[in-house]
């Protein structure tokens, strides 16, 4: 039997926003290291508000939540230039048709369900960064030449 080890070791900010308060604490305690630090929010509102405040790495949004649900928090973030590219994972208990479609047409990068498994989520979690954060390095790569065409 190995040793426990974190899955999460490079840095990173998280923000996971669900109106369960007993899943924020659980989300604090599996997904958060050395390097990745949690914070939570309990609706679509407080994530905006948390967003505009502090900038992730990674979201992990509900769908379902009072005052404005998942499927709103995704679309206005998406609507940001300064979100449009941010990582944002679905965790719901929903798991028909319908949301699916509906969560990745509103701009969910990846989408898991409850019943959460934290390990898996937490190697899940370890590749949406790294490929968000190539993904970004290619979008760099791909303005430094056009910025340099200009001078």
């Amino acid at each position: 039997m190995s040793g426990f080890f974190y899955v999460l070791t490079e840095d990173a900010r998280i923000l996971f926003v669900d109106d369960d308060p007993i899943l924020r604490e659980f989300a604090q305690v599996n997904l958060a290291s050395d390097t990745a630090h949690v914070d939570t929010a309990s609706d679509g509102l407080e994530a905006l508000e948390a967003v505009e405040r502090q900038t992730y790495d990674l979201l992990l949004v509900d769908l379902e939540m009072p005052r404005m649900d998942g499927f709103e928090l995704l679309r206005r973030l998406r609507e940001n230039p300064s979100t449009e590219h941010l990582p944002i994972v679905v965790e719901t208990g929903r798991e028909d048709v319908d949301a699916i479609d509906r969560a990745f047409r509103a701009g969910a990068t990846a989408f898991v369900t409850k019943p959460l498994n934290w390990r898996l989520l937490t190697y899940q979690l370890r590749f949406t960064l790294r490929a968000a954060r190539s993904e970004a390095r290619l979008r760099a790569q791909a303005v430094t030449p056009a910025l340099q065409a200009t001078f």
